[in-house]
């Protein structure tokens, strides 16, 4: 436990009704008895008590304080919360007699730190809380809620007790060969469990891969020629004049942005400069990098002019997009259509893109995060860190179905198992844990 006690506004820094100063560590019920004319020496844990803030004689701010007491609680130490009045002075008045009494200012994320250093939570469960807080859409909200409950230590220490019991079992036939009621053990036999483990890995890596999409949204690129109505389509999806519109090719030269929701998918839309051959040096400067930002999207919305045969231009976006997630749109339906291609026809002018929106809220299915036995990883440190523990399992089964003794095969097997443990935070050192609490908000 430590000895020092931490405090922090717990609220946002706005003109609010009510403010909240969450303070922690050892004796902190007893530091803020010291300037709090209620009584909570000998409260319960988890009551409210109704007084004022004073320094010496002067009342500082009328205020509900609540206390929360034994390992059981948020940081798993002795916890005081404020509630003052939510004035942005009032609150800073309170944060700073609290500091001047000799608290100190928490680091960003310093509650939680120690929330997991005292055992409470462990590291995917820390990250979780702040991917609650940062939570855009109802998919990363209930995603975020889950690894606060443990969904993610669940199957993570599920995956470490099947890899234990086959490191286990190899270092009994090690350890112990002379004793007759051991089978002996070969490759060939760790075979099954390790593939079965394998599988599993597999499985979770896989049902993981959208979940930057839910959590960071769609990077969606809109390409084209020219005049095809590209900034139309971005304006009718954004329902704002956006980007500029007019009947001269190239009016745009750089990268337009904006954000919009469908449903529970959030799309980072960039509507990008036309794609063709220009000798406008400016205009060929936004052409390149249009055609970077392809190979980089999650989506690639390719507009076509419907009412113009495809030209050189149409058919090399067509190639140059043909092995991304894409979506062909044939704009101008108004005024009718002469090619003769698969695509989802619209009238971005006209605002009639319906068909469109529907198509791409059936493209991405996130209904798997939603399951309740949804084994999904939270974040790219999980991710990686599951991939290097499958890369170890894969060298062992390679060993074992290449006949190697089971007695060369255990490291890979332990570097497996070391780094399912640094999912959960159970090795991590403590310059990756600076690194990764500092993210949080203060006061969290």
């Amino acid at each position: 436990m430590n000895e020092d006690i931490i405090a922090a506004v717990a609220t946002s820094r706005l003109e609010a009704a009510i403010s909240i100063i969450r303070l922690s560590g050892s004796n902190v019920i007893e530091f803020v008895q010291s300037f709090f004319t209620g009584k909570i020496i000998n409260k319960r844990t988890q009551t409210i008590s109704y007084g004022y803030i004073v320094d010496g004689e002067e009342k500082i701010d009328e205020v509900l304080v609540s206390i929360y007491r034994g390992k059981h609680t948020f940081t798993g130490e002795e916890m005081v919360e404020i509630n003052c009045h939510g004035g942005i002075f009032i609150t800073n008045r309170v944060l700073q007699l609290c500091l001047h009494k000799g608290a100190r200012m928490a680091e960003r994320g310093e509650f939680s730190k120690r929330a997991f250093l005292n055992g409470r939570i462990d590291l995917s469960q820390a990250e979780a809380i702040s991917d609650l807080v940062t939570a855009h859409n109802d998919e990363a909200r209930k995603l975020a809620l889950k690894g606060i409950q443990g969904s993610i230590s669940h199957f993570i220490t599920d995956l470490k007790e099947d890899l234990i019991q086959i490191i286990t079992q190899i270092e009994v036939n090690i350890d112990y060969p002379e004793y007759d009621d051991i089978e002996e053990l070969t490759a060939d036999k760790l075979l099954p469990k390790s593939q079965k483990l394998k599988d599993k890995m597999m499985h979770i890596l896989s049902e993981s891969k959208n979940i930057k999409l839910v959590k960071e949204g769609i990077s969606t690129v809109i390409v084209g020629k020219p005049n095809v109505g590209k900034s139309s389509l971005l304006n009718a999806l954004l329902e704002e004049d956006k980007a500029i519109v007019t009947e001269i090719a190239g009016t745009t030269r750089d990268i337009v942005e904006g954000t919009i929701r469908l449903d529970n998918l959030v799309l980072n839309m960039i509507d990008t400069a036309g794609i063709h051959h220009t000798d406008d040096r400016i205009e060929t400067m936004g052409v390149e990098k249009s055609l970077s930002l392809i190979s980089q999207a999650d989506l690639v919305l390719l507009v076509l002019d419907g009412s113009k045969p495809l030209d050189n231009e149409d058919y090399m976006l067509l190639n140059k997009t043909k092995n991304t997630h894409r979506i062909i749109i044939i704009n101008k339906q108004d005024q009718g259509c002469v090619i003769d291609i698969e695509g989802i026809h619209i009238s971005a002018k006209d605002m009639n893109i319906t068909d469109l929106t529907d198509y791409i809220k059936n493209s991405f299915d996130l209904s798997v995060i939603n399951g309740e036995d949804a084994h999904v990883l939270a974040n790219q440190r999980q991710l990686q860190l599951l991939e290097q523990a499958n890369e170890s399992l894969n060298k062992a089964i390679d060993a074992m179905n290449n006949k190697i003794p089971p007695d060369l095969i255990v490291t890979d097997l332990y570097d497996s198992w070391e780094k399912l443990k640094e999912i959960l935070g159970e090795q991590s050192k403590e310059d990756l844990l600076d690194e990764l609490f500092k993210r949080f908000c203060i006061g969290k």
